[in-house]
């Protein structure tokens, strides 16, 4: 963070404004607030922002690199170093430029855990920013191309911890000790298969439930949507539970464990979907471990709602794509990958939009992938027609 900031103050003339853990640099229109006044205007010069994301992941990097990152076991797999040098970009063009609106150019931390953006987001309405926009690399379309989608892009996800508390006791007598596995086993094929068993189509939902409640698999009480502000029924079109640890004791032969621990991700296309999912897994684990004379606790993390788009700053990107003769891909199918944007863009218009790394380039999250610089001034160009 201290390097970007010192970039931007020792080759912009914009201001930088530092808060806690993150920052902005602006650039003050010709007839707009300076850095810390309260923003005013009609739309048509309103404040506008872009964001870009700064955190590294928990991944080695393998490939020699002269920017390579020097902390072991860190590194940007995601290519947030490149969205932070694409708004540097950007800066760097903003100090040769009249505006007749103000541009703020958030620089946010915290995206890959969905917190991020929580942290940030109180600058739209401080600012009165009426725009805020956001890219991110992506392999498997043409290099340099615009991916984007309308309307629901990302999906809402949440990290779901269930830990289970037994008694230990020696392995030749488990029955003196009360051993989780058999619990932590069932609440794996729950969890395994209800995404599927919860694929149901608005017509079959229609024709078997009432307006107000969805049985979840595995449930002998039905369950309330209607309790969770969800009054109709829901379409259902993509749910998905992924396991992503189990642990349950050491692995001595000699030792029956009395704790255990399961972690999954939950995803869906909605954050009320998402929930109802969790609410059907913690029904289905705490009655299993009731049963069993088990203790229980569970906890959420890394929660993130879903990313959808407005239409007329997505109209905008298209257009801002044409102008700089972009091809314009649109996207079919959501991108799983879930993003804490979304938290802007329910109190602001804006859009989310993709730029093609390359259609065999490495993907994200892997060791292989290095951002793909080539992209960089696409970027820029695209946030400078949208200014």
């Amino acid at each position: 963070m201290s390097l970007l900031q010192s970039f931007l103050r020792e080759n912009t003339t914009l201001d930088v404004c530092a808060r806690d853990g993150w920052f902005y640099a602006f650039k003050k229109g010709q007839s707009g607030p300076g850095c810390d006044s309260e923003a005013s205007g009609a739309a048509s010069n309103a404040p506008i922002a872009f964001r870009a994301d700064m955190d590294a992941l928990p991944i080695p990097e393998t490939i020699c690199l002269p920017y390579g990152s020097k902390n072991p076991g860190i590194s940007h797999k995601c290519g947030h170093d490149g969205h932070s040098a694409a708004l540097c970009g950007l800066a760097l063009e903003l100090s040769g430029m009249e505006t007749a609106r103000d541009v703020y150019l958030i620089f946010q931390p915290g995206e890959e855990i969905g917190a991020g953006a929580l942290r940030c987001r109180d600058l739209i309405q401080e600012k009165g920013i009426a725009e805020v926009y956001a890219f991110h690399n992506l392999g498997g379309y043409p290099e340099g191309a615009l991916v984007y989608r309308r309307g629901l892009t990302q999906p809402a996800s949440e990290g779901l911890k269930i830990r289970l508390t037994g008694k230990a006791s020696h392995a030749s007598a488990p029955e003196k000790g009360n051993n989780p596995a058999g619990v932590l086993a069932g609440i794996v094929q729950f969890a395994m298969g209800i995404a599927a068993k919860f694929q149901t189509s608005k017509q079959e939902l229609d024709s078997t439930r009432s307006c107000n409640e969805f049985s979840a698999v595995g449930q002998e009480k039905p369950l309330h949507l209607s309790a969770i502000g969800q009054e109709k029924p829901l379409h259902l079109p993509m749910r998905l539970c992924t396991v992503t640890g189990i642990r349950l004791g050491e692995g001595d032969f000699g030792i029956s464990p009395g704790e255990g621990e399961i972690c999954m991700t939950l995803r869906a296309e909605v954050e009320s979907e998402m929930k109802a999912m969790e609410e059907a897994v913690l029904t289905y684990s705490e009655s299993a471990a009731s049963d069993a004379g088990l203790g229980i606790k569970w906890s959420i993390h890394d929660y993130f709602p879903e990313t959808r788009n407005h239409d007329a700053p997505m109209d905008k990107v298209l257009e801002a794509a044409r102008k700089n003769k972009m091809p314009a891909i649109p996207m079919e199918e959501i991108w799983r990958a879930s993003e804490d944007f979304g938290y802007y863009l329910k109190i602001c218009p804006g859009a989310m939009f993709y730029i093609g790394n390359g259609e065999q380039y490495p993907a994200l999250h892997t060791a292989e992938y290095d951002f793909n610089d080539r992209i960089l001034k696409k970027a820029v160009d695209l946030f400078a027609a949208l200014i």
